[in-house]
């Protein structure tokens, strides 16, 4: 760890004393958000120490020209960033005419600041000595409705202690933002027009390029003890700012306070010429149940979350307080309420690696998706990929590749690659493994079938097609291989026959061809219009097949692995725990060709294959491997240890399996990878919670029934999770003497525990102990 400022709490993130050091860390780690938008957790009160101010729309990007120093045909045009969007949470506030500026203040005492992931706000106080000697008190509580996800709101309180005050609040909308992560930059926001209307102000702008347009808007009302008082505002307004200022004369110990709403309308959701007036609507809705009325029915919402996503853990509060913070950002970033929408690496805490999508939410994200609320939100992230499919035909198609192959890109907004790094555009095409993949993982796990012969068989077979054409035959090992590619560990570049990528190949041809088979078999009527739809040949499906079969894999006899790739013997292997830990992280000490030629792993390469696919490998063979790679293994990826602590956990190396668990869980709030002030880590969240479902309790999917396998950490005292399950919410609670079973609903469940079978009646708790 590299932090510990967080107090363990099991249902906060709290912070403690005012530290300008961390306000960037504590920005990202407080961020806030509903699917629809969010925002990092930066003062409300304008700050003139270093700050990263964010806040961003869901699916609102900006296609910033890819900026390399030697162009290379098949580049991406460009990098979506994520846009910095106009922001409505600002409210200066003066002091006998002195701004509140934390960074200029005389004093700051009795700092605090939470997040409640139980009820869903994010609160601020603190004492404050001003330059002109006027003490204050300042209480903040602000959140994102999940109800009206256009709208949030905000309460913000002040008390002069030592003396009657003039004090100013001053809510301002301002579109006149940049981002932290820009090319070249550019312009992003083109603003129409600032306008207001009695208590409630509007900018209108669209994005440049991209042309998305949004509504950003505010409404605010103050009192003093909590009674409401008119205070005619001053009106400011510039060509991208709106400002609103109420000044009330204030007697020591009596508290003035400002209830803002504010938010963003898209045209997304509305006519381009009706986002002022659905402004209007959702302000009007907000305002009749004014700020504790939202506020109590955000509570409510968290706790329909809560109820089922939950993972609680006794008797370890750091580790509990993990698990929630992942879950909670999960549910942040995406709820599953509009399928054009996918799960940003960063979400909506920062601006870092652009795009909305990568495989990780194919990797990761869906199972905990499936499991957590139902298989319509983990369908629809299916049918993500399948409305881009021509997109990836468009993109495998730039690369050289014909007959309908298609590359899912790496990183995307809109189903185009927008990622302009070449070793990973290029090479890192085992992304596609992950796509086929995850469609299996949804069939498995929820028996609907429908999906393939519907949508999902046309993206297998274009998966297929490129596996095929991207392998080529090597007349010296008289196989298949695949050349110039980068793994999951993406401390290898262009490297020859990453073991992993050519296992998912053969894996895909194989899965392809079995699913032709069987949609063929079964509805054939579906089977005729995608033969017709693809131009798909016996003769070409026997291509497939040949290349799948004669597939080469790298292996060492001396030490009985699977090679990472055919290089990796050639390395210097010395373990990290030989590696001077002043080096580390290495990604931030080393150069990139110093890493290049080194051993280290970045994260689970040959690991990752036997975690997708650990039913056709024995006990021994994973053990071995694990034993050799691990040790080799700097886990600079935050998608790296959770799949380290479920095969650890399935190892029965339990203090192992416990402390990949902890990193997981706690990445960012202990800034492991010294990286957390540009933003969380978002999708591999979802790994940290199938480490302890997957690792500790062992869930995997055995003769189409749930199986379990549950284990305990030994400093636990018990630990509890619920998953859906084919419509079916079963609820486990392991303990060090015991695992229980609680079915809802009115049939009965065949489960496996421990490789036995075990029937658990509805709404009946079963006892299985060894």
């Amino acid at each position: 760890m590299n932090q510990d400022y967080i107090k363990p709490d099991q249902w906060s993130i709290i912070e403690e004393g005012f530290d300008a050091s961390r306000v960037k860390s504590s920005e990202s780690l407080f961020s806030i958000g509903n699917g629809a938008m969010g925002q990092r957790a930066n003062f409300e009160e304008q700050y003139s120490g270093s700050t990263f101010q964010g806040s961003y729309i869901a699916g609102v990007y900006y296609p910033d020209k890819t900026r390399v120093g030697w162009w290379k045909n098949g580049y991406p045009e460009y990098f979506a960033k994520v846009l910095n969007a106009p922001n409505w949470i600002g409210i200066n506030v003066k002091v006998n005419d002195e701004a509140l500026d934390l960074s200029n203040c005389k004093a700051v005492e009795e700092f605090r600041r939470e997040l409640n992931m139980k009820e869903g706000w994010l609160s601020r106080s603190f004492k404050a000595t001003l330059q002109n000697d006027v003490q204050v008190t300042v209480k903040t509580k602000r959140f994102l409705s999940l109800d009206l996800d256009e709208v949030g709101a905000i309460r913000y309180e002040i008390t002069p202690l030592n003396t009657d005050a003039t004090i100013t609040f001053s809510p301002y909308l301002d579109a006149g933002i940049t981002n932290e992560d820009t090319n070249w930059d550019d312009k992003f926001w083109d603003v129409s027009k600032v306008s207001h209307e009695h208590t409630r102000a509007f900018i209108e702008a669209k994005t440049m390029k991209t042309d998305f347009h949004t509504c950003t808007f505010m409404e605010s009302q103050v009192f003093v003890n909590d009674v409401f008082v008119a205070v005619n505002p001053e009106i400011e307004t510039t060509s991208n700012t709106i400002v609103f200022s109420y000044s009330k004369d204030i007697k020591a110990g009596e508290t003035y306070k400002i209830e803002k709403f504010g938010g963003y309308t898209v045209d997304r959701n509305h006519e381009k010429s009706q986002l002022v007036s659905a402004s209007i609507e959702v302000l009007s809705k907000a305002k009749d149940l004014g700020f504790l009325g939202l506020l109590e029915k955000q509570m409510q919402a968290w706790a329909n979350i809560w109820d089922m996503a939950d993972i609680t853990i006794d008797g370890d509060v750091k580790a509990q307080q993990g698990i929630r913070f992942n879950i909670f950002q999960l549910n942040q970033t995406y709820l599953g309420k509009d399928s054009r929408l996918n799960i940003g690496p960063k979400g909506f805490t920062g601006e870092k690696y652009g795009g909305s999508t990568y495989w990780d939410t194919e990797a990761y994200c869906i199972p905990f998706y499936m499991a957590t609320k139902n298989q319509s939100v983990a369908r629809s992230l299916l049918e993500y990929r399948y409305n881009h499919l021509e997109r990836a035909i468009e993109n495998a198609g730039k690369l050289g590749f014909t007959n309908g192959a298609a590359l899912y890109p790496m990183v995307t907004m809109n189903g185009e690659e927008c990622h302009n790094e070449w070793e990973i555009t290029f090479e890192e095409i085992h992304r596609n493994g992950a796509i086929a993949f995850a469609i299996y993982n949804y069939y498995r796990y929820t028996n609907d079938y429908s999906y393939i012969p519907e949508k999902g068989l046309e993206v297998l077979i274009g998966i297929a097609r490129f596996w095929q054409q991207r392998a080529s035959f090597s007349t010296d090992k008289n196989k298949y291989v695949i050349l110039g590619v980068t793994g999951p560990n993406e401390y290898e570049n262009n490297v020859n026959n990453n073991w992993y990528t050519n296992y998912l190949a053969q894996w895909c041809i194989h899965y392809a061809i079995e699913s032709i088979n069987k949609v063929k078999s079964e509805y054939y009527s579906d089977y005729s219009r995608i033969m017709n739809k693809t131009k798909l040949s016996a003769s070409e499906i026997e291509e497939w097949q040949q290349v799948a079969d004669n597939m080469y894999f790298p292996y060492s006899e001396k030490h009985q692995v699977f090679l990472q790739q055919d290089g990796f013997l050639d390395k210097d292997l010395v373990t990290v725990a030989d590696l001077d830990q002043s080096q580390r992280p290495i990604n931030q000490k080393w150069s990139w060709d110093r890493i290049l030629r080194s051993p280290y792993i970045k994260q689970a390469d040959v690991l990752q294959g036997f975690y997708f696919f650990e039913d056709q490998f024995t006990q021994e063979d994973l053990e071995r491997h694990f034993d050799f790679y691990e040790p080799f293994t700097v886990h600079e990826s935050s998608l790296s240890p959770c799949v380290h602590s479920i095969q650890a956990a399935k190892l029965d190396r339990m203090e192992q399996a416990y402390t990949f668990y902890l990193r997981t869980s706690r990445l960012d709030l202990d800034d492991y990878n010294k990286e957390v002030h540009e933003g969380l880590h978002i999708t591999s969240m979802a790994g940290t919670w199938m480490s302890i479902v997957e690792g500790f309790g062992g869930m995997r999917i055995v003769e189409n029934m749930l199986s379990f396998t549950p284990k305990i950490p030994k400093q636990w005292e018990g630990y509890s999770f619920k998953i859906n399950f084919r419509n079916q919410i079963l609820k486990v609670y392991v303990t060090q003497q015991e695992t229980t079973f609680e079915l809802e609903g009115n049939t009965e469940l065949q489960i496996l525990v421990n490789g036995k079978l075990q029937v658990i009646a509805s709404k009946k708790i079963e006892n299985v102990s060894e």
